[in-house]
């Protein structure tokens, strides 16, 4: 049976053929549907961990329990993990470890565009890359034996384009496997203390030493001799790319990118006269190549930063591409912007007017820096904005010029924002802090968290109280307030800066993509043409629902009372959800509901 999936379909759909039996991690696109998958198969547990560190802890408690566990994050959220990760590589494993890091060239999604093959190096931690759906399915189900076989944690790394991608996957049974889940008491395999760490430390470079003569037969590297002119050493998606490029040119299509297989490379490198490497990113395998003493050719034409496509890889090595040229017809540029109806707008609608410095967080907020809202100084990594906020506060001194105010996503919170407020509070910080609560995971698609009472496969669940943490954590003044009631919103802003000390506001209005079609459309609203005086306060919102027509577009004769007024507002009914942002921000009370 064969059917049409994604890399990330794909593999969850290898994790549970081959008897994983859990899953944890912490969303992040390009990563997050293959949790989503596995969460959907009888007889798995699968969560959203709080973030990666604690979801690579769990997998590895799975683990050591004698399970088949994986760890599923995005290529920043290894960064999160990093810290449990170097040393899981000295214990091992009692059952299987998989922990898979879905890199983002381009950065379609992500504050950077890291390449996570080198965290395989530096942890000491075999590496399989997988070229499309099918390989993916295949290569988690190899990367849980290689774990087994050696006693590691394997990575298991994709891209954006094998993620998201789709072709056509072979499916098979669920594998019947020995349930081995027991209590082993291995304190000097587990325990790393200095003297167990020493003796570990060693039993990584045996295992390292073991896998390098593995690496030679691992049944995913393979040699396609063709022409032996030239030869291509490449993988993952760059190797589709190769082969669209050159399908004459030999290929070392590589499975396995930490270990190499020297012999194999060395063995391939004697067979053509000019060779290459093809890989995005760093030059990870081009550098070991060439530490063997082999000459080739990498990043001295391909390029370092972005996704590579076909005319790319051709135009690198020949200097001009094949691939036809298509004229696109000129668009005006439509940059992205929060939905219509989403509360994070009236809110930093409002922080703008401050004019305080606004440190940001990732999520669907981060949109607001742009105009009009222009609502967000800084946005550095998940949970920055509390330490940063901070710090500011700190170095401008409670009388420094201006005020500062960290703002970051319920999520984001819990993710990494609970310490950082803890630390505020405790050494009396003089900013003040939002969490821009929408009730969900909403810019990776609407996936649970500890404060929306359910789990990742639906069960109900305790809820997180966001002001009785705060309380807890030392805030004295905490509020709850909802943004889309503008002018309360704009007094308690205003209220709390002029303190000193941390005060946390908490702004709680539900995302409009979670509310039903009915709530989230109450009613839209509409500008009325006799009261409107093209003040164009409206627009400064930013809402796509919201245009501006000259009185000729909109079919409508010159205002001989307004002499000034070149056109009026225009709210697109079918795009407007009734937030009501806009008519409480017009003067004139031009703006009204329909109806």
């Amino acid at each position: 049976m064969q059917e049409l999936m994604s890399g990330n379909e794909a593999i969850a759909r290898g994790a549970w053929e081959c008897g994983a039996a859990f899953g944890a991690g912490y969303p992040g696109t390009p990563s997050t549907e293959i949790l989503e998958s596995f969460a959907q198969y009888e007889g798995v547990y699968a969560e959203w961990s709080p973030n990666e560190k604690v979801g690579l802890e769990v997998a590895i408690g799975a683990a050591f329990a004698g399970a088949r566990a994986m760890a599923v994050m995005k290529h920043v959220g290894v960064n999160v993990a990093a810290d449990p990760l170097f040393t899981v590589s000295y214990t091992g494993t009692n059952g299987a470890l998989v922990i898979i890091t879905a890199d983002d060239p381009s950065l379609h999604s992500s504050q950077n565009e890291q390449d996570n093959r080198n965290y395989a190096k530096f942890a000491k931690i075999p590496m399989l890359e997988p070229s499309d759906s099918q390989e993916a399915k295949d290569f988690i189900k190899l990367a849980f034996d290689l774990s087994e076989k050696f006693d590691t944690p394997v990575f298991l790394r994709t891209t954006t384009r094998v993620s998201h991608s789709k072709s056509v996957v072979r499916l098979e049974p669920k594998a019947t496997i020995e349930d081995r889940t027991d209590i082993r008491h291995l304190p000097l395999k587990y325990v790393m203390v200095p003297v167990n760490a020493r003796a570990r430390r060693l039993e990584v470079e045996k295992r390292m030493q073991a896998l390098q003569e593995w690496a030679e037969t691992f049944p995913g590297n393979r040699v396609e001799l063709n022409s032996a002119e030239a030869g291509i050493i490449t993988a993952g998606m760059p190797y589709n790319y190769a082969k669209d490029a050159f399908p004459g040119y030999s290929c070392l299509k590589l499975g396995m990118v930490h270990p190499l297989p020297e012999r194999l490379i060395r063995d391939f490198a004697s067979k053509v006269k000019k060779l290459y490497v093809v890989e995005e990113l760093d030059p990870f395998i081009e550098e070991q190549v060439k530490a063997m003493g082999i000459e080739v050719t990498g990043k001295a034409v391909f390029p370092y930063t972005n996704e590579f496509d076909p005319g790319v890889v051709e135009k690198a090595v020949t200097g001009k591409s094949s691939a036809p040229i298509v004229e696109l017809p000129t668009i005006p540029p439509r940059p992205p912007n929060l939905c219509p109806g989403c509360p994070h707008r009236a809110l930093f609608y409002a922080l703008n007017k401050t004019k305080a410095f606004v440190s940001g967080d990732i999520g669907c907020y981060t949109l607001s820096y742009m105009k009009p809202l222009s609502g967000m100084d800084s946005c550095v990594c998940m949970g920055a904005s509390i330490g940063i906020a901070h710090g500011m506060s700190k170095a401008l001194g409670p009388k420094g010029k201006g005020k500062v105010v960290g703002v970051i996503g319920d999520s984001t919170f819990i993710h990494s924002g609970i310490t950082p407020l803890l630390n505020a509070a405790y050494n009396r910080s003089n900013a003040v802090f939002i969490i821009a609560d929408n009730r969900t995971t909403a810019m990776t698609g609407m996936q649970e968290h500890p404060a929306t009472g359910q789990t990742l496969q639906g069960e109900k669940t305790k809820e997180l109280d966001f002001a009785a943490l705060g309380k807890v954590l030392g805030v004295e003044r905490v509020e709850v307030i909802d943004p889309l009631q503008f002018k309360n919103t704009a007094e308690v802003l205003k209220r709390e800066l002029g303190k000193e000390g941390p005060s946390l506001i908490i702004s709680r209005s539900p995302c409009v993509l979670l509310m039903s079609r009915k709530a989230a459309h109450a009613g839209h609203f509409y500008a009325d043409p006799d009261k409107c005086i093209g003040c164009k306060v409206c627009l400064s919102c930013g809402c796509p629902a919201i245009s501006w027509k000259d009185f000729e577009k909109a079919g409508m004769p010159p205002r001989p009372d307004r002499k000034k007024q070149k056109g009026i507002a225009v709210i697109d009914a079918s795009l407007c959800t009734g937030c009501t942002l806009c008519a409480q921000l017009c003067r004139q009370e031009a703006i009204m509901r329909e109806g």
